[in-house]
């Protein structure tokens, strides 16, 4: 018999690259649910971008999380329509980011102007006087950036 909710026991697998948030404070869980006439538990799922190389170990991690809470049967589909985005970042996922030191992208605006992004800032002293060093950084979803005002390096999750 089950001991906990399934869709608890996925919202909290960490995301192995971003081992502060998890997958669903990242967003990448898209859906938890019984299958219709067979109550068959279905798993849905979105990576960052295609290829995330991630994606292997956050199904494992998925697999397991549920098999523990009692769920040892659970299927795992991948789904790459809507693509993922960054405003699918939950408060919580941006503030531990920002807490962690990985400067999360602001959310986008779903009416009026376009807001321009002049300069990230640095999420260990909030300067804006930043500078990117480069266009990747410790994984292919981050870039890597120098504070100016606290000399210190940080990685950028880049807003897609």
């Amino acid at each position: 018999m089950s001991t906990t909710d399934p869709r608890v026991a996925a919202a909290a697998v960490l995301d192995p690259e971003l081992r502060v948030v998890t997958i669903d404070e990242l967003g990448i869980l898209r859906d938890v649910r019984r299958e219709d006439g067979t109550g068959r538990l279905i798993v849905t799922i979105t990576p960052t971008y295609t290829g995330c190389p991630a994606m292997d170990v956050i199904r494992s991690d998925i697999r397991s999380a549920l098999a523990a809470a009692g769920h040892p049967d659970a299927e795992i589909r991948t789904v790459y329509a809507p693509a993922w985005t960054t405003d699918w970042i939950s408060d919580s996922g941006r503030a531990k980011l920002a807490a962690a030191g990985i400067a999360p992208p602001s959310p986008a605006r779903r009416s009026g102007p376009v807001p321009l992004t002049l300069a990230v800032r640095c999420p260990l002293c909030g300067s804006p006087d930043t500078e990117q060093l480069s266009r990747f950084g410790s994984t292919a979803c981050k870039s890597l950036w120098r504070c100016r005002a606290c000399r210190e390096p940080f990685d950028h999750l880049k807003a897609l």
